[in-house]
C-alpha cells in the first residue's frame, strides 16, 4: 500500500530537497544553547547518527546567531535558525551561512525590516519556514474566533504568506501546529486545500516520550495517509534522539521510508521466566539504533511465541529461565546463558549489518 503525496512546490534546504517528489525529511531541534558551540555540535552529531536530516537551533541573541558560523563547518545536515521578534538576528544568521530560517514575518517588526530579511534570504536562495502555533496566535484572530481554532491558524498562515508573496518571495515552507492533535489535523487539511507550499508536520508541546509519541502519531498518521506532509518533527520532552527514533518508526510503519533496523519483542506475561526481559529488549534496541540496514531482531521471552517469532527474524533469541536459544535466519544456533544474550545479539547484529552493507 502506498499513499499519493499532495503535489507541492519544491525547495532546497542545504543539501536536502523538500517537496512532494522527494522523501519526507525528519527534523529535530537542539536543546543546547546555540552559543555553547561544542555542546551544540556534539548534540547535532548525535542527531545525525540517529538519522536526523534537518536540525533547528534557537537564536535568542546575537551570540547565538554568530555561533552558527562556527557550527556549520562541523556538521553534515542543514541548519535552520529559529528566530522571533528581532530581525537583526535573522540577518546575522544569514550572514553566517545558515541554511534556512524559521520566522513569523508578522512578529519581526515593520515592513522595511521584513523586506531586509527577505532580500538577504533571496540572495542565497535560503528558504523561510512560516511557523504557526495554536498557542501563539495573533490577538486579533483570537478576538475574531474566540479561541485557537483550525480556521484561525489557517488565516494566520495565509496572512504571513501574503507578506512574503507581496515581496515576490516564494521560497516558503509552512507549519501549522497545535498541542491538540485533531486541531493540528484540521488546520493542515484546510491549508493543504488552499496552498501548494510544502508543509512541515508536528504536534507542538506533545509531551513526554510515550504520550508525546502517541499524540504525534495519531495526528501525523492521518495527515500522511492523506498525502499531506513533506517534513516532520515529533516533539518530545526528552533527548532529541528519541524524536528521531519515533519519526523513523512512524514513517517506516506507514511504508513511507525504507525499513531499517526493527526490534520485535514480546510484551511479556506470566509465561515469561526471565525477570529482565523488558530491560534486555530496551538495551538491545538502544545499542543497535545506529544500524540503518534492514534487519529484524527478535527478543522473545517464552516458548509459546518465542521460537516462531525468533525464527522469522534475521536474528533472535527465545529466552527461558536462565538461558536463551539464538536463532539466525531461521536456523537454531546456540544456547547461551541469559547474562550473555545481550552481548551475543549486539555483536552478531553489527556483523550482519556490515555484511549486508558490503563494508
Amino acid at each position: 500500500m502506498s499513499f499519493k503525496r499532495r503535489p507541492t512546490r519544491e525547495l532546497e534546504l542545504g543539501n536536502v530537497k523538500i517537496g512532494s517528489t522527494h522523501p519526507i525529511s525528519i527534523q529535530s531541534m537542539t536543546t543546547a544553547h546555540t552559543r555553547e558551540v561544542e555542546k551544540c555540535i556534539q548534540q547535532i552529531i548525535g542527531l545525525e547518527t540517529a538519522g536526523c536530516e534537518i536540525v533547528r537551533v534557537a537564536v535568542f541573541n546575537m551570540e547565538d546567531a554568530r555561533a552558527i558560523g562556527q557550527i556549520l563547518p562541523r556538521i553534515r545536515i542543514p541548519l535552520v535558525a529559529d528566530i522571533h521578534f528581532d530581525y537583526k538576528l535573522a540577518l546575522a544568521a544569514l550572514e553566517e551561512g545558515v541554511d534556512g530560517l524559521r520566522i513569523n514575518p508578522g512578529n519581526i517588526g515593520s515592513r522595511d525590516r521584513v523586506e531586509a530579511v527577505v532580500e538577504k534570504a533571496a540572495e542565497n536562495n535560503i528558504p523561510i519556514r512560516i511557523g504557526i502555533n495554536g498557542g501563539s496566535l495573533e490577538k486579533q484572530l483570537l478576538s475574531k474566533y474566540g479561541k485557537p481554532t483550525a480556521e484561525a491558524m489557517l488565516e494566520s498562515a495565509l496572512g504571513h504568506i501574503r507578506i512574503l508573496e507581496e515581496l515576490d518571495y516564494h521560497n516558503i515552507k509552512v507549519s501549522l501546529k497545535s498541542s491538540e492533535p485533531l486541531m493540528t489535523v484540521e488546520s493542515n487539511r484546510l491549508f493543504a486545500n488552499e496552498c501548494d507550499y510544502p508543509i512541515h508536520l508536528g504536534v507542538t508541546e506533545a509531551g513526554p516520550p510515550v504520550t508525546g509519541a502517541i499524540k504525534s502519531a495519531a495526528a501525523l498518521s492521518l495527515l500522511l495517509a492523506e498525502g499531506i506532509g513533506d517534513t516532520i518533527r515529533i516533539s518530545l520532552t526528552a533527548d532529541p534522539v528519541e524524536e528521531i527514533r519515533a519519526a523513523k518508526t512512524l514513517l517506516e510503519s506507514l511504508g513511507l521510508r525504507k525499513q531499517s533496523l526493527r526490534v520485535v519483542s514480546c510484551p511479556t506475561c506470566g509465561r515469561c521466566q526471565s525477570s529482565d526481559m523488558i530491560g534486555l529488549a530496551n538495551r538491545i534496541e538502544k545499542r543497535l539504533s545506529a544500524i540503518s540496514e534492514p534487519l529484524t531482531i527478535a527478543v522473545m521471552g517464552c516458548a509459546v511465541n518465542g521460537p516462531g517469532e525468533a525464527k522469522e527474524a534475521d536474528l533472535g533469541v527465545a529466552c527461558g529461565k536462565e538461558r536463551g536459544l539464538i536463532f539466525k535466519k531461521g536456523e537454531k544456533q546456540d544456547w547461551v546463558d541469559f547474562a550473555e544474550i545481550e552481548e551475543t545479539l549486539v555483536k552478531e547484529a553489527f556483523k550482519m549489518a556490515k555484511e549486508k552493507s558490503g563494508n
